[in-house]
């Protein structure tokens, strides 16, 4: 893992034309593979490639645009580079299709909810999968996100998808969890999601948090631009960093990994 010292450093790769943050950058693969190129020597340890937004109201796309987005860059990027990708789906033919063409992990924000067919993807193919909490979809998660208690109401929605997809097959050792910051959250939500990490991390799975460029930090730092928060996400990254988080999903991985490492080197008292 290199610099990273115990978390693994994702990087975001949308093919979306509506992602909220970078969308319409990657229009070819040239401009696919420097972007990927960059993130690797940056210090990413994963790629995430993702064809349909998830922002808040965003709306769903069909199969084949989906499909027609996604498998030629994961082609791509196999192509070129050996750093193992994540394909961010809920639709288990994208997850196949996608593993087919390379890619190694399947990260799904239903939590293996959305597509009956994505458990048997998973067990088939026998890749990890990251499992998030989202309150709602999408198009309506934001609309009113309440909770009796954040934590423990999150933390008993993902035991529940665990017990399910261990009982349906999915190894324990292949599951990944992500409290789903910004999913049906409000920024109080969210605060505590990242004030009470060791919660989830003491479920003992390992946990992903995203929280990269999203709307909760734009609120704290009054920045509307996503693209000028990203010193407040590796703010927020190294925090989850020495929290034990496992695995950060970020845009800016040169800012991520300078982040973890001036924390790490903090917490051990000499340079990680």
């Amino acid at each position: 893992m290199g610099n990273n010292k115990n978390v693994q450093i994702m990087g975001i790769v949308n093919v979306t034309p509506d992602s909220f943050s970078d969308g319409g950058q990657i229009d070819n693969s040239d401009a696919l593979l420097a972007q990927v190129e960059k993130m690797i020597e940056d210090g990413a340890d994963v790629i995430d490639i993702g064809g349909e937004s998830t922002r808040p109201f965003a709306q769903p796309v069909s199969l084949e645009e989906e499909l027609k987005r996604v498998i030629s860059a994961i082609q791509a990027i196999r192509n070129h580079f050996a750093i193992p990708i994540s394909i961010d789906t809920t639709k288990a033919e994208v997850a196949r299709k996608a593993i087919e063409a390379g890619a190694d992990i399947i990260n799904d924000i239903s939590a293996l909810a959305h597509d009956p067919d994505m458990i048997a993807v998973a067990n088939s193919h026998n890749v990890p999968v990251i499992m998030m909490h989202m309150q709602g979809t999408p198009r309506n998660m934001q609309n009113n996100p309440t909770y009796d208690n954040v934590i423990t109401d999150i933390c008993n929605s993902l035991l529940e998808r665990i017990s399910w997809a261990e009982a349906n097959g999915l190894s324990r050792d292949k599951i990944i969890i992500d409290p789903g910051i910004g999913f049906g959250k409000t920024l109080d939500h969210n605060l505590a999601i990242l004030k009470d990490l060791r919660q989830f991390i003491s479920l003992g799975y390992p946990v992903l948090v995203g929280h990269s460029r999203k709307s909760f930090i734009g609120t704290i730092i009054a920045e509307e631009n996503p693209k000028q928060r990203d010193e407040a996400t590796a703010i927020i990254s190294a925090h989850c960093a020495m929290q034990g988080v496992a695995f950060l999903r970020v845009h800016d991985v040169k800012r991520t990994v300078k982040a973890v490492r001036v924390a790490r080197s903090i917490a051990n008292g000499k340079v990680s």
